[in-house]
């Protein structure tokens, strides 16, 4: 597994031959300007946890130019199928079998409606499994007791990517009691330093994480990480 940042909270993770993008807010975030060129985005699945507009910016030129397809609450495919995106819709708790790997749709505390304030129903997580490895995108959240489900409901995790930013979701210290929750060594942080309300101080990030003995890395905008 292959795991691309390109800012805010978006990510590309690459696995079995497929290239799975999350939350596409690119064009908008002027962190990625320069770094990231969104035309040459590759998608074969796009997967959104809710439809916020910091998540959600890009999704339609890169669906329609790649053909990926969508996966996302019941809602949310149904909103965009209406544009001619296709789509895999789910719900909370639900698991299934693609082509790349197992998806399952968890939890998260947070709100959740479109940019033209289309009810997007409830927010929501992805982990995702193979053989390759397993690995949880928390999509914004914050701490919550579900979380604990994760280790004893899905295969052990390779990584996961928590936000950590605060404000709008939890910040590093409740993102670190998180990474205990889910059992989990290896974190990405994201949702950070985007806006104002969000930057955080990345030294006092990772020791919050090292305290607990997890690893905290903040990865470049465009870098990769193999997991």
């Amino acid at each position: 597994m292959k795991l691309t940042y390109y800012g805010h909270a978006c990510f590309l993770l690459e696995t079995k031959g497929k290239k799975l993008l999350f939350d596409p807010f690119i064009t908008p975030n002027e962190l990625a300007a320069g770094k990231v060129d969104v035309d040459k985005i590759e998608a074969d699945y796009i997967l959104l946890t809710h439809g916020h507009q910091d998540h959600v910016a890009d999704l339609e030129p890169i669906a329609k130019r790649t053909g990926a397809t969508l996966i996302s609450s019941f809602e949310i495919v149904t909103y965009y199928g209406e544009k001619g995106i296709q789509g895999h819709p789910m719900n909370l708790g639900g698991k299934f079998s693609f082509d790349f790997g197992t998806v399952k749709y968890v939890a998260a505390v947070h709100s959740s409606v479109l940019p033209d304030g289309t009810y997007a129903a409830n927010p929501g997580g992805f982990v995702i499994w193979n053989e390759e490895g397993c690995v949880y995108l928390a999509g914004d959240t914050a701490l919550t007791m579900d979380m604990k489900l994760i280790p004893m409901t899905c295969p052990k995790l390779t990584a996961a990517v928590l936000p950590i930013g605060d404000n709008f979701t939890m910040g590093y210290e409740d993102a670190a009691i998180a990474a205990e929750f889910i059992e989990c060594g290896q974190i990405i942080g994201s949702h950070y330093d985007t806006f104002g309300w969000i930057k955080i101080d990345p030294e006092q990030a990772k020791k919050s994480f090292s305290d607990k003995g997890k690893e905290l890395i903040l990865l470049p905008i465009g870098d990769s990480l193999n997991l």
